[in-house]
């Protein structure tokens, strides 16, 4: 029996904690695991002994980089809880989080508000569907503004936030309490026992008249979405705290509602509500629609009886039990021993071993139900994004999707010798992180590895020489820029050999013409019934896609280009699809030779938030990068800078920013688009890259 038939499906919460970078997401979830007696001992991110962050590196840059699992109870329910990192170069962790909750809790800092990236999760979390719930951290500090960062949701996340409570502080706006709303109650902590006990009090006096204006804000809003509420409602002038909690609980889960709360975690200030909102509010597994296959291929429902249907997301490198790989099951049941389909290879696969995980420690299972998140080890290959069945009954659900890699750098061994270690820590690594791309330079030989941005990189690096125990050396980041066709152009090419004694012939007419942004490479056949053979047609698709990689300006993959095969022919018997293949592969050469063509290059955007005095100093900086300042807000003290800027001048930025500010300004900016490099910097780059 696993641990999870010890409380109903009903009461399983599969939730993540997403926020900006130093919002407070760790602190949060470390307190949270205080509380939830999961730990006896409260890890600070400042003191680098936090729980959740269990890697070094973590602990040093006191960010979130992997995103952890860790399960606790609260009022007889079971959190499972993953934390996702808040730094934009760690996107694919947050992407393959996101693809397995059923609700998240998002943190603001009471003190930046909204920024970018919380923006940026936000709107992947609006993707995949999550209903959330937002918590408003840093309450303790003077400048915070609670009522500023509701306006601020609202604007610019278009969410409709139900306020639950609303701080208490003194003249000099330290933070004494928070004011339940709807219990109509002070809350007010005790710091003797880190936050562990508190009382409840009556709301101030000088305080009612707000709360009751927060009070009827908050009932209003479920009340427009309920017609329950809205009857108790207009009847009686209130309502039944138990029918709020129900309406406001159908509210978020139909992502029509967001429930807001408060505090400070670092003060041990407001997480058992916190708690209380996520069992209260966010959805269990049978709330939440049944998984579809891929094109509506089967059907799964949250039920321990059903098939079995779950997804890998996320592989790591243990060392005691070598790969272990997190699943999300959504259907079914399995156990230690058993025989399952991974469908997206169609080989099958024993489990030898499954975990319930917290942080990096792991409790053994003998099997694992629907709504659980675990651990496992099997016999075969798993990678992220495959699916998980029953033989006897397969389902294929759709794969977690990745953006492409924009920054690449080249690794060499310092000896010989240490080339299959390099090769092997590098192959790990790959294993875990789907951003991160190894190949090799055909023109140098050299190993090329290639990641989401200049950090990404650089923890990849450290994680090779500590946990690995390889030393490489690294060249400097590398842009990878991709290049494109101008204007459309059509070639003829026919292949026409003699070789033993056999001819070898093929004959093909391809129309190439340029295409929007992100759209990659497609592919359409015009040909007439009986001019050439479909498998013939399939051969040049093939070598066409295979062929793209290296562009003819700086041999760059080429990309946002339309082939259209439209016309051509063949003979009977000299025919081949070596032939074809070989047209094809001329075809395309011949276009090279003949077309115009453009580099295209990594737009990034995003915002840079700097006190005021240096703000001249900081757009200075930003226009010699070819920055494009897109925006300029002034929020209190501070400046913020909404900007698109090209990545090539994004190098060094971090230490560029904190000279110029004395370490006061912070920025993120992230991939948002490709766009053509002026002509000046084309042929430079070209040049560079020896061509």
């Amino acid at each position: 029996m696993s641990d999870a038939d010890s409380v109903g499906l009903e009461k399983v919460r599969n939730i993540g904690i997403i926020a900006h970078i130093d919002a407070g997401k760790t602190t949060t979830t470390e307190r949270i695991l205080y509380y939830t007696g999961r730990t006896h001992k409260m890890g600070e991110v400042h003191e680098g002994d936090t729980e959740m962050d269990w890697m070094r590196q973590e602990r040093e840059r006191g960010i979130t980089i992997t995103s952890a699992a860790t399960t606790c109870p609260w009022k007889g329910h079971r959190i499972n809880i993953i934390d996702t990192p808040g730094h934009v170069d760690f996107t694919a962790e947050v992407e393959r989080s996101l693809r397995v909750l059923d609700g998240g809790v998002v943190i603001f800092s009471g003190v930046e508000m909204v920024e970018s990236q919380s923006e940026a999760v936000w709107h992947q979390a609006d993707r995949y569907g999550i209903p959330r719930i937002a918590f408003i951290n840093k309450l303790d500090r003077v400048e915070a503004d609670y009522h500023g960062t509701l306006s601020m949701i609202e604007e610019r996340l278009a969410g409709r936030v139900v306020p639950l409570q609303i701080p208490y502080r003194d003249e000099d706006r330290h933070l004494l309490g928070m004011i339940d709303l709807i219990a109509q109650r002070l809350i007010v902590w005790d710091q003797e026992s880190k936050g562990k006990e508190f009382e409840l009090l009556p709301i101030p006096e000088e305080m009612r008249a707000e709360a009751a204006r927060y009070r009827e804000r908050a009932i209003e809003r479920v009340a427009e979405f309920d017609d329950r509420v809205m009857e108790a409602y207009l009847e009686t002038g209130d309502v039944d705290p138990e029918l709020f909690h129900a309406g406001l609980r159908r509210g978020c889960i139909h992502h029509r509602l967001i429930p807001v709360l408060g505090g400070a975690a670092f003060q041990n200030q407001g997480v058992q509500p916190l708690l209380d909102a996520i069992v209260r509010y966010l959805p269990s597994p049978v709330d939440i629609p049944p998984v579809e296959g891929v094109d509506g291929e089967g059907v799964r429902r949250a039920d321990p009886n059903e098939p079995l249907a779950a997804l890998a997301f996320k592989v790591v490198t243990d060392r005691y039990a070598g790969r272990l790989v997190f699943i999300r099951v959504y259907s079914g049941t399995v156990g230690v021993g058993d025989t399952i389909l991974n469908s997206s290879t169609g080989k099958k696969l024993r489990l030898t071993k499954i975990f319930r995980m917290h942080a990096d420690k792991r409790t053994p299972l003998e099997a694992a139900t629907a709504g659980d998140i675990v651990a496992v080890v099997g016999s075969g290959p798993l990678s992220t994004g495959d699916t998980l069945c029953d033989p006897k009954a397969p389902i294929l659900l759709e794969k977690i999707r990745f953006p492409e890699p924009v920054v690449f750098v080249a690794v060499e061994p310092r000896t010989e010798a240490e080339q299959e270690a390099l090769e092997e820590g590098l192959r790990k690594l790959a294993a875990e992180d789907p951003t991160f791309r190894i190949s090799v330079d055909e023109t140098t030989n050299q190993t090329i590895i290639a990641g989401m941005g200049e950090l990404h990189l650089e923890v990849l690096i450290r994680r090779l020489r500590e946990e690995l125990g390889v030393q490489a050396l690294v060249g400097p980041p590398q842009v990878a820029y991709r290049e494109t066709l101008r204007a459309p152009i059509e070639v003829e090419e026919k292949f026409e050999r003699q070789a033993a004694g056999r001819g070898q012939y093929a004959h093909v007419i391809i129309r190439f013409e340029p295409l929007p942004r992100g759209s990659g490479f497609r592919f359409t056949d015009l040909i007439k019934q009986g001019e050439i053979p479909k498998e013939y047609r399939a051969v040049v698709e093939r070598t066409l896609r295979e062929t793209l990689t290296n562009g003819p300006l700086a041999g760059y993959p080429l990309v946002d280009i339309g082939a259209t095969l439209i016309g051509g022919s063949f003979h009977p018997v000299d025919s081949s699809e070596l032939a074809f293949s070989a047209a094809a592969a001329g075809a395309l050469h011949k276009a090279y030779e003949e077309g115009s063509f453009d580099l295209l290059e990594p737009i990034m955007e995003g915002e840079v938030i700097t006190p005021g005095e240096y703000l001249g100093e900081v757009l200075e900086d930003l226009s010699r990068r070819r920055g494009e300042i897109r925006e300029l807000k002034s929020r209190g003290t501070v400046q913020i800078i909404f900007v698109a800027v090209p990545l090539a001048e994004t190098f060094g930025y971090a230490t560029q920013l904190r000279s110029l500010t004395q370490g006061r300004a912070t920025y993120t900016l992230r991939v948002a688009r490709y766009e053509v490099v002026p002509e000046r910097l084309k042929e430079e780059i070209i040049r560079r890259r020896g061509y």
